[in-house]
């Protein structure tokens, strides 16, 4: 199954990645695709949360996806 992290960052990022997400969940019910996504942190968010811009976590589930938006 591809699996695929979401990186939503800062700006209109959580919009846009917001409306990724919802298509991307619709193609893969429609075509029965198998995906696996997952939200991740990045940047003031992650900042917020970890203290770090690009935590280590993300970095290495980036690392370990099929793709990465």
């Amino acid at each position: 199954m591809p699996n695929i992290v979401l990186l939503s960052g800062d700006g209109i990022g959580p919009e846009i990645m917001a409306e990724a997400s919802r298509v991307l969940d619709r193609v893969n019910v429609q075509f029965s695709l198998g995906l696996n996504t997952e939200h991740c942190l990045i940047g003031g968010a992650a900042i917020d949360a970890t203290g770090e811009p690009l935590p280590d976590e993300t970095l290495a589930k980036a690392k370990q996806s099929d793709a990465v938006l």
